[in-house]
């Protein structure tokens, strides 16, 4: 067994020679990365797992248009707090606020700005860093890379993990399930015992192999669960995966009924369901109908700018009244050089499919965008589990209560990756390494996985949550939609448990129970709210 103290440096490391670490992080978006960094710089060793080849590309944050959140001209944390609680729909953490409002500015700061060094935009006329506003917002306090904000602070944070000596990064990795105690000990008295992480089993696609690795303490980072709708914004790594995980080992899960629908994706039927950021809206672009009638006074005094659940559910209404497909963000008031400065990736994208955005209005629909609930933890990420914590999106910290303000996900995810590491630098002495003997082994099986099975159960997964646990929810579709999910749980855990592993049949096996549990709080909670609408 490799001793991670002596691991060299990541780019010479051999990622199937080290199964144990102070501390195994799963996701390399950006609570993941931050998490990483701030613990290593404290003297942890540390393992940080992607499925992708790509890490740069392949998390949610790498997605992120609009930008993130830093401290604007005559802004405070008080005034940021007070518009997070009402996005919020009074049902925040006012603990979770706080520290985000007061601390995580200073991170973007330190983290992002000083030391990874993320080009964001500068302001010629006012000089320093360009803010701009998004809905909801008291206030200009969002910086931003043009629009691919997400894409360089991923690459940023990639290229300084990629660099830190005492951080190895593994590519290509899958977990399986986290290792937890009472679960999967040799001991069977273990049971009797409060649950502890001990790491996880970790599927590696070109040996074909599991293998348990360990941790003193585990991060889950690994993101959203937009995949399991039909329409959504999210790659397609986001199916839940770190959630169905945190389920199956015992963690708390809450919140789960408040899934965030972006008002506005790209509609066209060639094209996946594109982005189109909150911040053309808070640049000023309008939503209108085909006839070219702004529509959002007859919905919200904020127009365009009011909380996202509200103007997603008015563009479906719009849709459903008119029965037309979509409705349109209409930009082209704005000087076209602007639009173009503003927005190349939108502006070189749309005009991919015939849309030029300086002089055509772009047809939209709203998409599954950001699950606001998830796994339950406190300010520094501990869940109900020893040994466990989560950072990011599939987290649920109470920041975002009902529905998320405009760019909070990403100061959200590297606040609490750096509260993460620093609760597990404190908690180390209190967290013994597991011992490899301890762990029950792997059984591979090997039944050949039939694709088209697997495609068939995502449409039905897709389909299921798009009509019966989408925008708008009623008893009788809450309740259809859980004994189709049921009964399909059943045939897939079957399937499963026969089947050769691969990246398909893990991610179909997390996004029915990610699906189940956004479905069972919609079906419990009878009370709208947010990004939970109950016509009934």
């Amino acid at each position: 067994m490799t001793n991670p103290a002596s691991t060299p440096r990541p780019d010479s490391c051999d990622p199937y020679g080290m199964d144990q670490a102070d501390l195994l992080i799963i996701g390399v978006g950006a609570a993941g990365c931050a998490a990483a960094l701030r613990a290593a710089d404290l003297g942890l060793q540390v393992i940080i797992l992607t499925s992708s080849a790509t890490p740069e590309r392949g998390s949610n944050t790498s997605w992120a248009q609009g930008g993130i959140i830093y401290r604007g001209p005559d802004d405070q944390p008080a005034l940021l707090a007070k518009d997070v609680h009402e996005a919020g729909c009074g049902i925040c953490s006012e603990e979770a606020v706080d520290l985000l409002a007061t601390r995580g500015p200073d991170i973007v700061r330190e983290l992002l700005i000083e030391r990874c060094g993320v080009p964001f935009d500068q302001d010629p006329e006012r000089g320093g860093l360009h803010f701009t506003e998004e809905a909801a917002h008291s206030r200009p306090r969002i910086i931003h890379v043009g629009d691919s904000t997400g894409k360089l602070i991923a690459l940023h944070l990639i290229q300084a993990v990629e660099a830190h000596p005492r951080i190895s990064l593994v590519r290509g990795a899958i977990a399986v399930d986290l290792l937890v105690r009472g679960l999967h000990s040799t001991d069977p008295t273990d049971v009797y015992h409060r649950p502890r992480c001990l790491g996880a089993y970790v599927f590696f696609p070109e040996t074909n192999e599991v293998r348990p690795l360990l941790g003193r303490e585990t991060i889950l980072a690994t993101g959203g669960l937009g995949q399991i709708f039909q329409h959504t914004t999210n790659p397609k790594k986001s199916r839940g995966d770190g959630l169905a995980m945190a389920y199956r080992a015992g963690a708390r899960v809450i919140n789960m009924e408040y899934v965030q629908f972006h008002p506005t994706a790209l509609f066209h039927r060639l094209a996946p369901r594109f982005l189109l950021t909150e911040a053309m809206r808070g640049e000023g672009a309008h939503l209108v109908n085909r006839d070219g009638e702004r529509f959002m006074e007859r919905y919200h005094a904020l127009l365009e700018l009011a909380p996202r659940d509200v103007v997603a559910r008015s563009i479906h209404d719009e849709m459903m009244t008119r029965g037309e497909d979509c409705m349109y963000l209409d930009i082209t008031h704005r000087d076209a050089d602007w639009i173009r400065g503003r927005f190349p990736v939108i502006y070189k994208t749309c005009l991919e499919y015939g849309i030029d955005i300086t002089s055509q209005p772009i047809p939209v629909v709203p998409a599954a965008h950001y699950s606001c609930g998830g796994v339950a933890v406190d300010l520094q990420g501990r869940t109900n589990i020893i040994g466990l914590r989560a950072a990011g999106e599939v987290s649920c910290t109470g920041v975002h209560g009902a529905n998320r303000l405009a760019s909070t996900s990403l100061l959200e995810a590297i606040t609490w990756g750096y509260t993460c590491a620093e609760g597990a630098v404190a908690d180390r002495e209190d967290n013994p390494m597991p011992n490899m003997a301890e762990i029950v082994p792997w059984q591979l099986e090997r039944e050949e996985v039939d694709p088209t099975l697997i495609q068939q159960d995502w449409l039905v997964i897709k389909h299921t949550m798009w009509n019966y646990v989408g925008l708008v929810r009623t008893t009788k579709r809450l309740s259809r939609a859980l004994k189709i999910l049921r009964e399909l749980q059943f045939e897939i855990e079957s399937f499963y448990r026969r089947a050769a592993l691969g990246d398909e049949i893990l991610g179909l096996r997390n996004g029915v129970q990610a699906a189940l549990a956004v479905t069972h709080a919609a079906f419990r909670n009878r009370t709208s709210r947010g990004g939970h609408y109950r016509l009934d």
